[in-house]
C-alpha cells in the first residue's frame, strides 16, 4: 500500500466509497471490488485504530449468545469462524477453552450446552467439547483456584490478531484493485436533487481539501456512524447505543499454559476471559454503556476492579493493579433498538443495514467474527441502491492477503504469512534481533510498516502494525525513540518531527498505562 500513489487515483467518479477503515469497512472494501466495482476506502485516523483494534482477540460463536437465546447470531458466527479460519490460515489459530466448576452440576450443565455450540458448529468446528475431571482440569489449568475445584469443561473457539487481520484485509482490498486512504477525513457529504451524489474529504497529512463523486455511499463508522448519518439528515434519532469493553494485559505466568480460561458468569452476569495472546494474557472484559463516543475511550475504576476481582476468583496466584502492563478499551458500536430499556450486554451483536431517504447505506452493529458476512449483506445493498449489475459475492472462498498454511505460529513473523520471508530478507542481521527484551519487535517490521502497510505515525506502528503498545504500554515507552529513528529515515523526516511524534505518543500512552 503506498498512500502517495493511492492519493493521485482520488480524481474519478467511484461505484462506491466507504467511510471508516475497521472491520465493517474494510470487509466491504474487499467484497465490493472483488465484484468488480470502483471502490475507494477513506478512514480518519488509521485502519483499525478504534474498536478493530481492540478486541479480545476471539475468533468465535459466541457462547454467551447462545446463553441468550440468540441462535440465529451463534449459528452465523461459527460459520463464519470456520471461513476466517480457512481463509486466513496465518491469523486465526484454534485455542482451547476451559470452565472450571466448583458445584456438581456445573461441567454437566455446561458441557451439555457446548454440545449444542459443537453441533451448530457442523463440518467447520474446531474440535469436540468434553467434560473434564478434577486431575483433568489442573493439567489445562495449572494456576486455576484449586479450592473447591469439582473438574471442568473444554471447548474450542479461534483466535486472532485483530489488528494484524484489519492490515491484512487492506491488503486484499489493494490487490483486488480498491484504493484506500487513512488520514482522510469527510468533512461534507454534498447533494443532487436530494440524492447523495458525492463527499468533501480532508487530506490531514497535506491539509489539502478535495471533493470526490460517488454513486453510492457507505457509512461504516462504527461507533461514529451517528455523525456521519446526521451528516446527511441532522434530525435522525440515535441509531447506535456504545457500549465499553476494557481488557487487562498481565504476563503469561497468570495462566502458565497455553489454554484460556472462561468465567462462565461473573457478578454482573457476563462472561470474562483469560487468553494468552503473544506471551501474555489478555483479561477482559466489561459492558458498560457509555454516552460519550472517545476516539481514545478511558477505563473505569469500578471496570478494572471487576475484572481483577473477577479473574482473581479463579487464579491462585491473583493479578493486582501493579501487575497491569497494558490496559486497552474499545467501545462496541450496538445497534440500538428504539425504546429499548435493555442493559447492553442483553442487546444483540445482530447487525442492521440502513439506507436513508437519500441513499445514504450505514452498517450498524456487528462483530469481527461476522464481518465478512456483514459485508456481504452491505455489498448486496449496494447493488440495489446504486443500480448497479448483481454479481452474486464469492468472498467467502477469498484468501486473505498473505495466506500461509504452513505459517509457524511460535515464528514472530507468522503474522505475515508469506510476506514474511521478504520482511526477513530487508536485512537479514536486523531480522531476528528485537528492539525489546519483553515482546518482539524487530527493525525489518518498523521498515515494512512504513513500506508497504501505510505506516505514517509512530501509533500506527507501536499500536497496530506491531502489537508493543496492547502488551507492555510500559516496555513500550522506553522503545518508542528507537522506532522514531527508525521512521524518520525511512519516512525521509527530520529531528522536529521525532519530537512531535514522541510527545504525541507520550500523551498517549497515559491511556494504556494504569
Amino acid at each position: 500500500m503506498n498512500r502517495e500513489q493511492n492519493l493521485k487515483k482520488l480524481y474519478q467518479e467511484w461505484d462506491v466509497v466507504i467511510i471508516g477503515g475497521g472491520a465493517s469497512g474494510l470487509g466491504i472494501a474487499v467484497d465490493a471490488a472483488n465484484r468488480g466495482y470502483k471502490t475507494l476506502l477513506v478512514e480518519k485516523n488509521d485502519f483499525a485504530k478504534g474498536t478493530s483494534s481492540r478486541s479480545t482477540k476471539l475468533v468465535h460463536g459466541g457462547v454467551r449468545y447462545l446463553q441468550n437465546g440468540d441462535i440465529s447470531l451463534v449459528i452465523e458466527a461459527l460459520r463464519e469462524r470456520g471461513i476466517m479460519r480457512k481463509n486466513a490460515p496465518h491469523l486465526v489459530r484454534d485455542l482451547s477453552f476451559v470452565i472450571p466448576s466448583y458445584d456438581w452440576w456445573s461441567s454437566p450443565f455446561y458441557g451439555i450446552g457446548l454440545k449444542v455450540y459443537d453441533m451448530m458448529a457442523g463440518k467447520l468446528g474446531l474440535g469436540p467439547s468434553t467434560i473434564l475431571n478434577r486431575e483433568e482440569t489442573l493439567a489445562y489449568l495449572p494456576n486455576v483456584n484449586q479450592d473447591g475445584l469439582r473438574g471442568g469443561v473444554i471447548y474450542h473457539d479461534g483466535q486472532f490478531d485483530d489488528a494484524r487481520m484489519a492490515i491484512s484485509l487492506a491488503l486484499t482490498a489493494e490487490e483486488q484493485n480498491a484504493v484506500l486512504l487513512n488520514y482522510m477525513e469527510v468533512t461534507d457529504l454534498e447533494k443532487t436533487q436530494g440524492m447523495l451524489s458525492g463527499l468533501k474529504v480532508k487530506d490531514l497529512i497535506n491539509h489539502t481539501e478535495v471533493s470526490i463523486k460517488a454513486k453510492v455511499i457507505v457509512n461504516a463508522t462504527g461507533v461514529f456512524s451517528d455523525s456521519i448519518i446526521r451528516m446527511d439528515q441532522p434530525e435522525t434519532k440515535r441509531m447506535i447505543r456504545p457500549s465499553q469493553g476494557v481488557h487487562l494485559v498481565v504476563e503469561q505466568s497468570f495462566l502458565q499454559d497455553k489454554n484460556a480460561i472462561m468465567v462462565p458468569h461473573t457478578t454482573d452476569g457476563r462472561v470474562l476471559f483469560a487468553v494468552p495472546w503473544n506471551g501474555h494474557v489478555v483479561l477482559g472484559t466489561t459492558d458498560t454503556p457509555v454516552n460519550q463516543t472517545l476516539e481514545e475511550p478511558e477505563a473505569l475504576d469500578e471496570e478494572i476492579d471487576f475484572i481483577l476481582e473477577n479473574a482473581s476468583a479463579y487464579m491462585t496466584k491473583k493479578p493486582c493493579r501493579k501487575d497491569v502492563k497494558s490496559i486497552f478499551v474499545g467501545l462496541r458500536p450496538l445497534a440500538a433498538n428504539e425504546g429499548n430499556s435493555q442493559s447492553t450486554k442483553e442487546v444483540s451483536r445482530h447487525h442492521k443495514i440502513r439506507v436513508s431517504t437519500s441513499g445514504l447505506v450505514s452498517v450498524l452493529g456487528g462483530k469481527w467474527t461476522t464481518y465478512r458476512k456483514i459485508a456481504e449483506d452491505a455489498v448486496n445493498t449496494i447493488q440495489m441502491v446504486g443500480g448497479f449489475p448483481e454479481r452474486k459475492c464469492t468472498t467467502e472462498m477469498l484468501a486473505v492477503f498473505g495466506t500461509d498454511f504452513q505459517a509457524d505460529f511460535s515464528d514472530p513473523y507468522h503474522i505475515y504469512g508469506t510476506e514474511a520471508p521478504k520482511i526477513k530478507a530487508l536485512n537479514t542481521t536486523t531480522a531476528e534481533h528485537s528492539l525489546s527484551d519483553l515482546f518482539f519487535i524487530s527493525e525489518n517490521q518498523v521498515i515494512w510498516g512504513v513500506r508497504e502497510e501505510m505506516a505514517l505515525t509512530l501509533e500506527d506502528v507501536l499500536a497496530r502494525r506491531t502489537r508493543c503498545l496492547f502488551l507492555n504500554a510500559y516496555e513500550t515507552e522506553k522503545i518508542a525513540p528507537y522506532v522514531a529513528e527508525i521512521m524518520k529515515k525511512e519516512l525521509n523526516k527530520d529531528e522536529k518531527w521525532v519530537a512531535t511524534q514522541l510527545e504525541e505518543f507520550k500523551l498517549l500512552l497515559k491511556k494504556y498505562q494504569l
